[in-house]
């Protein structure tokens, strides 16, 4: 128990990702399924309440004793932010607005991003596009860990090292593995998140800001609820690329565990994915499945077979493509010819190199 990895390499595979071919054959027998399609109308309201609560906590907590802030944060407010960093990815989808509402849903996942401290919201969707597009590929799906994980953190205690610093990998991975230029959207995702913290302090003090930003990174590393991270795509059966799990966690971390269900229906809200394996349930029940996410992250620590390496991995079938979507260029561009910047800024140049002609 807890010897070193004895995997040396990734899984490398030559198959089409099973969730095309099985979302085509599903569909086909139940049509149905298209009506789960679209947008959940409740979520935008819980995601609202769970903004409101952490405030409350920040309140409540401004004058506490440290120990109970790091209490607080690891068994309530990490749990919280948690299932937020969970509903962005469900906005990321757009079943907040739905698809004809791709702005709104963007804006609504920096809001839905405050509680947790850190700017997130806009960068993850542009990375999880490639993720379910891509599935595994190389240089294309940031999900995969990098060579330096996989060949560093081969024993039980540099893979419990490495569970808790999954945030700062999480973080890092797409700047090493397929680094695309930040877009408008990010940069405002940014402003927005740190004046948002710079507030939290001015009008709670550090340690409800802190209370916020731990809570973030310790539920994300050794904590039951990142149990997901590991239990979606890690190989614990040979073949089976991707896994669900069905437990209680799924109350608080919208559905995240009925990943297979996600993968082969990605803009099915999460609110109605036990609705779709119910329809589809032959499609799934005979696929091995995840009974704990805290087993599962025992069993990554101790088992050899498991690490880093214990991933799905293929060859790129398209290019990187490095240049962001500024998706609020048509805003400020029409501000700016509204007020003639770009007339006065010409106007400028010409009288520059007019004086230097002299």
């Amino acid at each position: 128990m807890g010897g070193v990895v004895s995997r040396d390499d990734f899984l490398w595979t030559y198959d089409e990702q099973p969730h095309t071919s099985r979302r085509t054959e599903i569909v086909k027998k139940y049509p149905q399924i298209k009506e789960l399609f679209g947008v959940d109308p409740s979520l935008k309201w819980v995601i609202t309440a769970m903004v409101a609560a952490q405030l409350f906590f920040c309140w409540l907590l401004q004058d506490e004793d440290l120990l109970l802030v790091l209490l607080m944060a690891y068994c309530c407010g990490g749990v919280i932010n948690h299932a937020l960093t969970l509903a962005i990815h469900d906005v990321s989808h757009n079943t907040a607005f739905g698809q004809k509402r791709s702005f709104d849903n963007r804006i609504f996942g920096i809001f839905t991003n405050l509680p947790i401290g850190i700017p997130i919201s806009v960068a993850f969707k542009k990375y999880h596009v490639e993720h379910h597009r891509y599935l595994g590929e190389d240089g294309l799906d940031t999900d995969v860990p990098t060579e330096f994980e996989a060949k560093f953190f081969t024993s039980a205690p540099l893979k419990f090292i490495w569970l808790i610093l999954q945030p700062l990998f999480y973080g890092l991975r797409p700047l090493i593995i397929y680094n695309k230029l930040p877009n408008d959207l990010e940069i405002l995702n940014f402003a927005v998140q740190f004046a948002f913290d710079g507030l939290i302090w001015y009008c709670f003090g550090f340690k409800s800001l802190f209370y916020l930003v731990f809570g973030t990174l310790i539920a994300m590393g050794v904590h039951p609820s990142a149990g997901h991270f590991i239990s979606e795509h890690y190989v614990f059966t040979e073949g089976q690329e991707t896994y669900s799990y069905y437990g209680l966690w799924n109350l608080c971390t919208f559905n995240v565990g009925y990943h297979m269900e996600h993968h082969d229906f990605p803009y099915v809200p999460s609110r109605h994915l036990p609705k779709l394996r119910e329809i589809a349930s032959e499609y799934y029940t005979s696929l091995d499945q995840h009974q704990s996410w805290t087993w599962v992250l025992y069993s990554f620590v101790t088992d050899p077979k498991m690490g880093p390496y214990a991933r799905h991995k293929r060859v790129a079938s398209a290019p990187q493509i490095h240049e962001g979507r500024h998706i609020l260029r048509q805003y400020w561009e029409g501000i700016f010819n509204y007020f003639a910047i770009p007339q006065i800024m010409s106007w400028i140049s010409d009288s520059i190199s007019a004086k230097k002609v002299k």
